[in-house]
């Protein structure tokens, strides 16, 4: 993947904004492969392009864009894919997350965001800030139709490792997580990297959501 430059597939129904975003994404040097119009088109088209990442638009008629997100991560679970939605607090976002997407985006983002979005998630990074995030789980953690992780999802954890998986649920970065534990900051990345790979976690945001589900934090704790 090309950090700099990733190559984007633009997925949505309205043809008026993926043209938008094509014209925007190319204007600052990022190469836009394709476009789809609904979630089964964006299936093909991702197969077939090889995209590093995926602006889906969330709702689609027929095949929606959680569906879509889920068969391209199985697929490919390299590419990244960032959700397009109208509001912030979008339970279909939440689940979104759980499956792997690195973040999501209002449409009525602006141009530079959405170029600097793109180019955020290509290097491997989320994009969703921890508070969203939070956020998000408070809101849809406790629905009835999502069904939480136990305590089992982290018990190959060491006890430093949940410690450190906590105080990314409450937003820290690795500078500030080193500082908290009295750690360099590479010891702090290996960290991260162990139970990113314990737990097949992707990146920062879902490691929030785990960090929830799992009990680490409930709703209404401190951030620090």
């Amino acid at each position: 993947m090309n950090a700099g430059n990733p190559r984007v597939l633009v997925v949505d129904d309205q043809e008026l904004i993926r043209t938008g975003f094509r014209l925007i994404l190319t204007a600052r040097g990022i190469d836009v492969v394709g476009e789809a119009a609904d979630g089964a088109e964006a299936v093909q088209v991702a197969a077939a392009l090889e995209p590093d990442v995926v602006l889906m638009d969330i709702r689609m008629p027929g095949m929606d864009g959680l569906e879509a997100t889920r068969r391209i991560l199985e697929r490919r679970p390299e590419c990244r894919v960032l959700m397009l939605t109208t509001f912030d607090l979008d339970r279909y976002v939440y689940a979104a997350l759980r499956i792997g997407a690195s973040g999501f985006l209002l449409k009525d983002v602006t141009a530079d965001h959405l170029a600097n979005a793109v180019r955020l998630v290509g290097t491997g990074d989320a994009l969703l800030a921890p508070s969203i995030t939070r956020r998000l789980v408070e809101r849809f953690a406790n629905q009835e139709d999502v069904a939480p992780r136990t305590d089992a999802t982290i018990t190959g954890l060491t006890p430093r490792e949940r410690e450190v998986l906590t105080l990314i649920g409450r937003g820290m970065s690795n500078a500030e997580l080193a500082a908290a534990l009295f750690l360099a900051e590479a010891t702090v990345k290996t960290h991260v990297a162990r139970i990113f790979t314990k737990l097949a976690l992707r990146d920062r945001a879902q490691a929030v959501v785990v960090a929830y589900e799992s009990g680490l934090i409930t709703p209404g704790d401190p951030d620090t």
